[in-house]
């Protein structure tokens, strides 16, 4: 059946400004774009917009979304202002909770306290004798209370895992906050999660996503509870079989050579294969991101790796194996030069692209080398919000000039897309695109964090458009609407193009479209 989109503006993302007045759409397919009174005649039925504004589908770039739904279905901390609200949204989450069932909260950030305030196990004490684990916004940290340290053997004669930090107090006992791979030790105690809580929280999660104009994301969730297969299935579960959703799936490395010896299948084209995902560093937020130099506010530390020079080279060479590219967090400076160390080793297979993801620290250096080499890059405009003016302490002056450089890295060329990294942040692209447009928090008045690194309107549109299909290789099939694209559409109430700065994030979603198939309406 040939369905004709009209009566409203139809934003093609080929150039700015670029708009057609109609398209046919067949077989979840754009067949032809042109006049309505031209394509009127081939159409079967009508779809009129009623004055309502189109663009391609809107893809993150780079998210978690199986957390994403973990996170609408758990105790959301991230909006807890000051110690005392966090205190109180704890209190009144513990009735009912057996004493052998774990406490479990998301997305708590000390930076929003007014006196950053991090809490103690002690102090977690006073909320449930259940053990606790209480994962920071960034996720590579966590707070756990006394029962979680007791059934993890974690006391004050238990060392430092090599790829992680125990904090402690003045007189060595530990505090409850753990660092990057230290949170393991009481991570491991949780019971795997089913294919059931799986699917669930996939559910959860797609359904969302819809509501908020996404038609796709890059996601990372395999090797994140126990065998892979479940979360995989959950995916098949879902995408496809429910709803329509195009899913690109980060193959992590501590699961990918046993989906690479299994032959794992996926669902294409709901349901894809990525690059093999690994982390070199941590988060600004928890000082473990990975710099040339200290920490500004805290010179003691330059943050740390999470994995050896030597660890990095065999993850690369086992991805080069296979034929495929990497996925690798970095977001210090010499994370980055580590990484970029280990591609010019073993290059890329011809017609694939390395993924960057973050970079929000980089040096004019390893710019001029990630230009030579075929990388792609995942940046996450919400981190501006999230991260400054806190950030500026952390990195002080010297390195504000390739800081969240947005701007600098789409003049330079790079094929850049657009992510939320929810649940670390917030998945609305809306946010994602007003923060790369504004430089600020929704509400604030100030001309921005960084001015200089604005991106205009269709730049950002474009990061979550053109540029994230760029990333996964889509950029002839997704991302514009032209002959032969997917008929993928985020249709919105109004023009991101025309309103005032301020009112991009008042934008409602009208109607979210996949292959053709109207997936949400307002």
């Amino acid at each position: 059946m040939k369905r004709l989109w009209h009566n409203g503006k139809l934003y093609t993302m080929q150039r700015e400004g670029d708009r057609v007045e109609a398209l046919l759409v067949e077989d979840g397919k754009i067949i032809a774009v042109g006049a309505y009174a031209e394509l009127k005649g081939q159409a079967d039925e009508e779809m009129d917009l009623d004055g309502a504004v189109l663009y391609p589908g809107f893809i993150d770039s780079h998210m978690h979304m199986i957390g994403h739904g973990d996170k609408l279905l758990s105790l959301d901390l991230s909006k807890a202002a000051s110690q005392d609200q966090m205190m109180d949204m704890l209190l009144g989450a513990r009735a009912g909770l057996a004493a052998n069932e774990w406490f479990i909260g998301e997305g708590w950030n000390e930076n929003n306290f007014p006196d950053k305030k991090i809490f103690t196990r002690q102090e977690l004490d006073r909320v449930t004798e259940s053990p606790m684990i209480l994962k920071r916004t960034c996720r590579h940290a966590m707070l756990v209370n006394s029962k979680a340290l007791e059934l993890a053997g974690i006391t004050r004669e238990t060392p430092d895992p090599v790829d992680g930090v125990i904090m402690r107090d003045t007189n060595g006992e530990p505090t409850g906050y753990l660092k990057e791979g230290a949170m393991e030790l009481v991570a491991s105690l949780v019971p795997e999660p089913t294919e059931q809580s799986l699917t669930r929280a996939l559910r959860k999660s797609v359904d969302d996503l819809l509501t908020l104009g996404l038609t796709g994301a890059v996601t990372e969730d395999l090797g994140y509870y126990g065998d892979y297969r479940n979360p995989l299935q959950a995916f098949k579960n879902v995408i496809g079989q429910e709803k329509k959703f195009r899913a690109h799936l980060l193959r992590r490395s501590t699961v990918f050579e046993q989906m690479m010896a299994d032959d794992a299948m996926y669902d294409e084209p709901w349901i894809e294969p990525g690059a093999m995902k690994f982390f070199i560093d941590g988060a600004l937020g928890g000082k473990t991101a990975l710099l040339s130099k200290p920490y500004n506010d805290t010179p003691e530390t330059s943050g740390m790796t999470v994995v050896t020079d030597e660890e990095i080279d065999a993850l690369v060479a086992l991805a080069r194996k296979h034929d495929e590219a990497i996925a690798v967090h970095v977001i210090g400076d010499a994370a980055v030069e580590k990484a970029l160390d280990a591609i010019e080793k073993y290059p890329v297979v011809e017609g694939k692209y390395d993924r960057l993801i973050h970079v929000n620290v980089l040096r004019a250096d390893l710019v001029e080398r990630m230009e030579k080499l075929p990388v792609i890059l995942d940046l996450q405009p919400v981190f501006v919000s999230s991260d400054f003016p806190w950030v500026m302490d952390r990195l002080g002056e010297d390195r504000l000039d390739w800081a969240y450089a947005w701007k600098k890295l789409l003049d330079r060329g790079f094929i850049c897309g657009g992510g939320s990294d929810a649940p670390i942040e917030e998945v609305d692209p809306l946010l994602g695109i007003y923060a790369a447009t504004a430089r600020r928090k929704p509400g604030e008045t100030h001309e921005g964090y960084l001015p200089d690194e604005k991106l205009s309107r269709f730049e950002a549109v474009g990061l979550f458009t053109t540029g994230s299909a760029g990333t996964i290789g889509k950029a002839d099939v997704r991302g514009k609407l032209a002959v032969g694209f997917d008929a993928d559409f985020t249709v919105l109430d109004r023009d991101l193009f025309e309103v005032d700065v301020e009112e991009i994030v008042d934008a409602n979603v009208v109607l979210t479209v996949v292959a053709g198939e109207v997936m949400y309406r307002a």
